[in-house]
């Protein structure tokens, strides 16, 4: 296939995808009169119809068979939930610009691009020098900002478009700042992922469910990121379609009670072992992989293997597709572990869904902020006694010492760790003061004897409250669905063998339309039972497109094919049709009043064509398909 040839192969079979996808309006760039603006993209019928597909398969088999709740929540985001997320202070790319004429590029793509083109193409190139760009390559995200600069001065980057020198890097947020209001003194955001939404909600979630872990939250929607220089297509670009799970689940019970469905699944996954030592993805069970702790937990490993499923059911190629956790240096510090769906096209390895073990950040966070508790709760049976830590800080004393700082030392005194209060405990009996970071105030206090009193207690308690575990599948439904397209597009000669036909292999599920009308013939009689026909597909809820024109049966053929249809209807007498498979070319006769059950039957997974076939005669066609 052409993601696993020679460069320029990759390149031309891409363009010839791209071309296609473009002239038969599967997506075209944004505002084309306008000579358009990078990273934004408009869908057109087919690809309308092919990504609503895609969609709705999606809802099947995650939200409608999880049971999760799902959610729609607003794009503009006030800042405070993303300040409270990171997302403000952390959603950076590092920028360079063209010191002459301003334009911005991404300082890690330009070092990457470089390295690549060095060690594809630069046949003089040391042994020394080429380890030493394969591990810039491998260490890239963990540059810092000097390190980074360094790295295109040293290898002398410029500019790719007027080779003009690039200023030192600098970090850019990749948020749509906007504002909420007139007044201007509200700001907001456009929503970077769909997540924060779910996690706000947390509390009601959890109240509709019946205060029950573990559940599912859900969204399908809109994100948005001001990419510095977006490239490859429907791959990078700047508002998108997400699809994301939010799993809440106990952080001392991962386990999943459907797990044993999809033990059994063996695919490629990549651990970050096998990277680090220089090794290729190889095929794992993935119930072994959660027993020998590659894969963390249960409910991870359910996930991946239910990402999987859902990913080749849509048509992605399986020997293209692998599970790649992430590397130390690419792990957030909260998380318990992390791994990438990645699928292979003409571009190379391309992370499509992310599906990560957040730990219980999020609610933190968002807790930490709103001063709103987003806890879930055990109840036991019976009354349990335990040994509780009881932190009292004396609000007078601290008054009279900190004044208005009060309010932030009392919630860095009540928020300390075990260890550390034990700590300032012993330190406060032996010494009399302890010095104390309050990181709210970015300063070290003085804390008296008289301040604080910590003791334990045996309470009696009822239930055990504590902040849920999220597990997160995100899915980015352009880079699956272009994806989707390489793994469907292939080319087969016409019957004459003088041109070279465009085909999409799109299964059923997810092909646009599903299938064709054609009178085989202008005729009167032909065309009233091709629209009996149509009819009857709409009232089983079957897209088709039909043909009135007299164009040979083999151009309207290769016309549908290249759309992806899977079926075409032939209609060449009035009490029986004959329906073409577009892989195969085969035929089988069926009569008009069965048809459209027989279209039904197989666009929705009920049967193969295999299976019709046994149950229809073949049709032996003696028109030309040219």
């Amino acid at each position: 296939m052409a993601a696993t040839q020679e460069v320029p192969n990759r390149e031309a079979f891409r363009q010839a995808v791209v071309n296609t996808l473009e002239r038969r309006l599967f997506f075209i760039p944004s505002f084309k009169i306008y000579r358009g603006v990078a990273g934004l993209y408009d869908y057109g019928p087919p690809g309308c119809a092919v990504k609503s597909n895609v969609l709705a398969f999606w809802r099947q088999h995650f939200v409608l068979e999880e049971s999760m709740l799902e959610v729609d929540c607003p794009c503009v985001t006030p800042e405070v939930v993303l300040k409270a997320s990171g997302h403000v202070d952390k959603f950076t790319d590092l920028m360079v610009k063209d010191e002459k004429t301003g334009t911005c590029y991404r300082a890690d793509h330009l070092i990457k691009d470089f390295c690549k083109e060095k060690l594809e193409k630069d046949p003089n190139l040391s042994e020394e020098k080429a380890a030493e760009m394969k591990h810039v390559l491998a260490v890239l995200d963990d540059l810092s900002t000097e390190e980074m600069g360094a790295k295109i001065k040293g290898y002398g980057i410029t500019a790719p478009d007027t080779k003009n020198v690039l200023s030192d890097p600098y970090p850019f947020n990749l948020m749509f700042q906007t504002s909420i209001g007139p007044s201007g003194v509200s700001p907001g955001y456009m929503r970077p992922e769909t997540a924060q939404g779910i996690f706000v909600n947390f509390k009601d979630l959890y109240y509709f469910n019946g205060n029950k872990l573990p559940f599912a939250a859900a969204q399908i929607g809109q994100a948005f990121r001001n990419e510095i220089s977006p490239r490859q297509g429907l791959l990078r670009v700047r508002e998108f379609t997400l699809a994301e799970i939010e799993h809440f689940v106990d952080p001392e019970d991962k386990s999943h009670p459907k797990f044993s469905e999809v033990e059994k699944l063996e695919f490629l996954m990549f651990p970050r072992e096998d990277q680090v030592s220089g090794k290729s993805a190889t095929k794992l069970c993935i119930g072994e992989a959660v027993r020998k702790g590659i894969v963390n937990n249960e409910t991870l490993g359910f996930f991946i293997g239910r990402v999987y499923l859902f990913l080749t059911s849509l048509g992605i190629d399986k020997d293209r597709l692998r599970f790649r956790q992430h590397l130390a240096n690419e792990m957030a510090h909260y998380a318990a572990d992390c791994w990438d769906a990645e699928i292979e096209c003409s571009y190379g390895w391309i992370e499509c869904v992310g599906i990560a073990d957040r730990s219980a950040f999020d609610l933190r966070a968002h807790t930490d902020k709103s001063g709103v508790p987003l806890v879930a709760a055990e109840k036991f049976s019976e009354p349990r006694e335990v040994e509780k830590l009881i932190i009292t800080p004396i609000k007078k004393e601290l008054g009279l010492a900190f004044k208005g700082n009060q309010k932030m030392i009392v919630e860095a005194l009540e928020a300390m760790k075990e260890e550390e209060a034990l700590e300032m405990k012993a330190n406060l009996e032996s010494k009399g003061e302890v010095q104390f970071r309050v990181c709210t105030l970015n300063k070290d206090v003085t804390i008296k004897k008289g301040m604080v009193t910590i003791s334990k207690e045996i309470k009696k308690e009822h239930q055990r409250v504590f902040t849920p575990s999220v597990i997160e599948p995100s899915f980015g439904i352009g880079r699956i669905i272009y994806c989707l397209y390489e793994h469907s597009f292939y080319t087969r000669p016409s019957k004459g063998g003088d041109e070279q036909l465009n085909v999409f292999r799109f299964p059923p599920l997810v092909a646009p339309i599903k299938c064709t009308v054609f009178p085989l013939v202008q005729n009167q009689q032909f065309e009233e039972v091709s629209r009996i026909i149509a009819k009857s597909l709409t009232a089983v809820g079957i897209s088709y497109k039909i043909d009135l024109t007299g164009t040979s049966i083999g151009k309207r053929y290769a016309r549908t094919d290249e759309l992806g249809v899977p079926l075409a209807i032939t209609v060449d007498s009035t009490t029986s049709v004959t329906v073409r498979e577009r892989d195969s070319k085969q035929q089988i006769r069926v009569s008009v009043d069965e048809v459209a059950s027989v279209v039904k039957e197989v666009s929705d997974g009920i049967s193969t064509w295999a299976d019709v076939q046994w149950k229809y005669p073949t049709h032996s066609s003696t028109v030309s398909e040219d």
